[in-house]
């Protein structure tokens, strides 16, 4: 399994030579609070709300001291903006409380500030602090099962199934190619099959279509999330 694991990330690594975060940040912060909006909703419509949210918030305290309607009213286009906004805030709050303003650069410190789980950590670690981690989000979920790395369905457990596989160096470009590949052709419903690189090395080819046209329908008119 390792040997045909490995082989999957150097023909992905071909496939996404640019693979990496797609929320746009300049700072840990931004990252940190760009990965929350992203919860159930689009990088490229959280991209479109952080510019004047990181504008208004630029720093922890701001956020700490936010005004809940204003801030909600910046957030609303993500969804769950209430949620979201009681996480910022709460997040502004510990930050000043116990890091001095900064954002800790540990997964202990990190998954104990609000609305931040691991997924969200090791975002932030790998991308902001250069730190090893693995995003197990729906995408990456989906594609190490259908590679057949693992049988979970636990995020810890894929995590641990996933990290055994590959050395460290490799988890952060690893992630970002995964869920590349995810949004681009191995959609959640109809994977394009046929039109997959790594067909060849696919435990789960044609669960989706095999024909090359009807696959390349799939990749212009799929999911891009």
């Amino acid at each position: 399994m390792v040997r045909r694991a490995r082989r999957i990330n150097r023909e992905l690594a071909r496939l996404y030579p640019d693979a990496g975060c797609e929320l746009n940040f300049s700072t840990p912060l931004e990252l940190l609070v760009a990965t929350i909006l992203s919860a159930q909703c689009t990088d490229k419509r959280v991209n479109a709300v952080t510019p004047a949210l990181f504008a208004r918030y630029p720093d922890a305290a701001a956020y700490a001291g936010a005004d809940r309607a204003q801030l909600e009213e910046l957030i609303r286009s993500t969804g769950f903006f209430r949620s979201k906004a009681n996480s910022l805030i709460g997040l502004g709050q510990q930050l000043c409380d116990r890091h001095g303003g900064e954002v800790p650069s540990t997964l202990d410190e990190l998954v104990q500030l609000p609305g931040v789980g691991r997924k969200t950590a090791n975002v932030v670690l790998g991308n902001a602090f250069d730190v090893p981690g693995l995003t197990v989000d729906t995408h990456f979920s989906r594609l190490v099962r259908r590679f057949g790395w693992t049988d979970q369905t636990d995020p810890e457990r894929i995590e641990s199934d996933v990290a055994s596989l590959f050395p460290p160096a490799d988890w952060t470009l690893l992630s970002h190619r995964l869920i590349w590949h995810g949004r681009r052709i191995c959609h959640a419903r109809r994977p394009a099959c046929g039109v997959c690189t790594l067909s060849r090395l696919c435990p789960a080819y044609g669960t989706g279509p095999t024909d090359t046209e009807a696959a390349r329908r799939l990749v212009r008119n799929g999911p891009f999330s």
